[in-house]
């Protein structure tokens, strides 16, 4: 027979009542908070993966925060650089008026004042700043201005080349931002000459290029230089550049006012031959770079001063249009390629938001499964687990009244 002392039996009824109320109460937690795991205790091997799920679910929230800001870096780029071609392509359209030949000075001065206004507008849209009040094309100096004026009243680029990366996903890098002086300043110019050592008064004019096939064949495995033109008094054309020391010329007769064409380029020189033993030079500029603000300016200028009427004034004129017409177009087609490279960049962004907000459903799915409760049975389990501590705290009570005493 085993003896059981009344300590024993309140001792065991208590720690079986505790034991049903402290799974009521978890229970009871459950259906408060919606979830069924709320203490590593509970389930320790859902817990551990519901931390790494948490901690995934916080990777994935970081870099849609990254992307929302590269989309609407981007987008805010696109637009300014929109804006900027539509500017641009309404100065063409000056320009082209410029060129006709019935206009009157003062017609001329009031392009000019368009054009004026228009490359304030240019220089504001290469200005943009974005929501935090940082300028968009200045690289990484984005507290600075990317467009001022210099003393002579030109635009200058103020930033540096610095191009920011943002990564948004593992691994995933995208260039949010691009300097102005890419997009702006290294715009290919037209192809010019200019008088390098003249003695007889002649002129080069009417430079430009015709046949792009025969300057890359002149220099096949090489930059295209600028080339060297030289007349001598005998009326024969020589061509020459640093990387080629002879290159074909046709025809290689001096006319004055005749085009002669060299390595693809056309050229027409005005004016008397040299005096024995002169030799005129001239260079044709083949790889320069110009800044459609100074494109606009050097436009501007020419508007309100060249003197049509004075020697060689009409073609220095007719050149000025043709050679703005010819840098206008490469500063679209540079805008237009960087909008390309935009496109590229923002379907990029595109596809790892879609990858992300996947990832997340997916991640938040699993998440759901192991953490969130099941109500019907919870509250299943909550009427069974009131009913079983009723009926053992009607036991105790019962069973903690007996006494040997209530038998003799």
């Amino acid at each position: 027979m085993i003896r059981i002392s009344s300590q024993q039996i309140f001792s065991g009824g208590i720690n079986r009542l505790q034991e049903l109320n402290t799974s009521l109460n978890n229970t009871q937690q459950q259906i408060s908070t919606g979830q069924r795991v709320n203490k590593p205790s509970d389930d320790p091997v859902a817990a551990a993966r519901i931390l790494k799920l948490d901690q995934e679910l916080s990777r994935v929230e970081t870099y849609q925060r990254n992307v929302d800001l590269a989309d609407n870096r981007l987008k805010q780029e696109e637009s300014a650089l929109e804006s900027s071609t539509d500017v641009i392509q309404r100065i063409r359209e000056l320009t082209v008026q410029a060129g006709n030949g019935s206009l009157s000075a003062n017609d001329r001065r009031s392009i000019s004042s368009e054009l004026e206004e228009r490359l304030g507008q240019l220089a504001n849209i290469a200005n943009t700043r974005d929501a935090s009040g940082e300028y968009i094309f200045s690289g990484f100096q984005g507290s600075v201005k990317a467009f001022e004026k210099d003393p002579s009243g030109s635009w200058v680029y103020q930033g540096d080349e610095g191009q920011r990366v943002l990564e948004i996903d593992d691994g995933v890098t995208v260039p949010i931002s691009d300097n102005g002086k890419d997009i702006f300043v290294r715009v290919p110019a037209a192809i010019t000459g200019e008088n390098t050592s003249v003695t007889s008064g002649s002129s080069i004019s009417g430079v430009s290029l015709v046949n792009e096939a025969d300057l890359k064949a002149a220099f096949p495995e090489t930059f295209p230089d600028d080339i060297t033109i030289q007349v001598d008094d005998s009326g024969a054309i020589t061509a020459s550049s640093s990387s080629n020391p002879s290159l074909d010329v046709t025809p290689d007769t001096y006319v004055s006012g005749e085009p002669f064409e060299v390595a693809g380029v056309e050229a027409t020189i005005t004016g008397p031959l040299p005096t024995p033993p002169d030799v005129d030079s001239y260079t044709l500029k083949i790889n320069e770079k110009q800044s459609v603000f100074g494109t606009i300016e050097n436009l501007i200028a020419g508007l309100n001063n060249i003197d049509k009427s004075s020697p060689g004034g009409q073609t220095e004129y007719d050149d000025l249009i043709a050679n703005s017409l010819i840098n206008l177009d490469n500063a679209q087609e540079s805008i237009i390629l960087k909008q390309t490279e935009l496109g590229g960049r923002m379907n990029a962004v595109e596809s790892t938001k879609t990858f992300l907000e996947d990832s997340s459903v997916y991640t938040n799915e699993i998440r759901s499964q192991l953490q969130d409760v099941d109500y019907a049975e919870a509250i299943s389990n909550l009427s069974f687990q009131s009913f079983v501590l009723q009926a053992a705290q009607q036991s105790f009570a019962q069973v903690s009244q007996l006494s040997l005493f209530d038998r003799l």
